[in-house]
């Protein structure tokens, strides 16, 4: 069995050693929020949060994220109240929405690293994450409206 710490509980999984963390959060655990896009780390669908970074994964096997704090779209908050989350809302980010949640893990780090990114930031941290709607001027925008919340005590 492998044991893991994923929002804030410990689980355990008899997934194999070499399986993709992907795999296990969505099969293994039942934390469908996490999406699989590309398999490949090329478009961010799979972005989870390891030990507070921004972690794809689609390629990041289970075994190496033993001992480390994994957090997923669902340990957001229960409520979505997290300010990236009502900032997505307010502004009305998703299209489609399947890459979303890989885009508010994403921009969580971000915000968690940098608390008042400038567009330059933003585009650098998330040109990873692919909207094939192009949402990218909302999401922009709903980032630096996170930002805004997060310092006006909105912060989860």
């Amino acid at each position: 069995m492998i044991t893991l710490k994923v929002n804030g509980k410990t689980l355990e999984t008899d997934a194999a050693p070499d399986t993709p963390l992907l795999w296990v959060l969505r099969d293994h655990l039942g934390l469908t929020g996490t999406k699989f896009g590309c398999g490949k780390s090329l478009c961010g669908a799979c972005t989870v949060h390891v030990d507070g970074s921004a972690t794809r994964s689609c390629v990041t096997l289970v075994s190496h994220v033993v001992g480390k704090e994994i957090r997923t779209i669902e340990g957001l908050s229960t409520d979505r109240s997290h300010p990236v989350q009502k900032a997505w809302i307010e502004l009305d980010v998703p299209q489609c929405g399947y890459c979303q949640s890989g885009q508010i893990m994403a921009a969580t780090a971000l915000l968690a690293q940098n608390p008042t990114p400038s567009d330059a930031d933003i585009d650098t941290a998330m040109a990873g994450n692919i909207c094939r709607c192009g949402t990218y001027p909302r999401i922009r925008a709903a980032i630096h409206r996170a930002a805004e919340l997060m310092k006006s005590g909105g912060a989860a």
